[in-house]
């Protein structure tokens, strides 16, 4: 039987991709959406880094649901606005998850950059928080730049405009498998799941990918 973990987010985009990347990494865990929890509470992500907002969201719904739980906190950080919009990537046009809106407000304010100055981070941050009260926080980045125009119609919020270094293509033109691979959110999770199976004591057999 696998551990069944909560994951802190009602963003239904991330659930999937949660849910696909800890599938293809780890049996010995599964995830479930806050949708059993419809009193939930929405966390005031009131942190300095993708790291405090994690840890946020996790502890709070820690507290509420009294169990297991994962929070995960991303963004896109732009060389040349100075990192930004970093954590504020989800409301970064002024409304929280308006993705067409954040998307469209950065590539205007890059308008002017020339293309060797769009240079871009995709950061996560996982915080997980146990029954007991055990806490760990793990991060993944993936490196890229900033397109001139919006490219592919898989993945979600800024994934249409930032290129991966080293492909052509955008992380909205990759396959789930592929994405998941190279991801920031692939990378934390599979670190989230490394740390997981430490807490827990379980081992790593044949199939588990939580290290690649």
């Amino acid at each position: 039987m696998s551990i069944e973990l909560v994951f802190a987010s009602k963003n239904s985009h991330k659930l999937k991709e949660v849910e696909r990347i800890v599938q293809a990494a780890c049996k010995d865990f599964s995830i479930v959406g806050l949708h059993q929890w419809s009193d939930a509470p929405d966390v005031i992500e009131s942190g300095t880094t993708f790291a405090a907002n994690a840890l946020l969201k996790a502890r709070a719904l820690h507290e509420h649901t009294g169990r297991s739980v994962i929070a995960d906190d991303s963004g896109i950080c732009v060389d040349a606005l100075n990192g930004m919009p970093g954590i504020f990537s989800a409301r970064w046009a002024g409304t929280h998850g308006k993705d067409q809106e954040n998307l469209n407000l950065l590539l205007s304010q890059l308008a002017d950059v020339p293309d060797a100055r769009r240079g871009a981070q995709f950061v996560c941050a996982v915080a997980i928080v146990l029954e007991d009260g055990t806490e760990r926080v793990v991060e993944g980045l993936l490196d890229g730049s900033i397109t001139r125009q919006p490219r592919g119609d898989d993945g979600f919020g800024y994934d249409p405009i930032f290129q991966p270094t080293g492909l052509n293509l955008t992380t909205a033109q990759l396959d789930a498998v592929h994405k998941d691979l190279i991801s920031h959110r692939g990378q934390a999770m599979r670190a989230a799941i490394a740390e997981l199976k430490s807490l827990y004591n379980l081992g790593c057999g044949g199939d588990c990918a939580c290290k690649a």
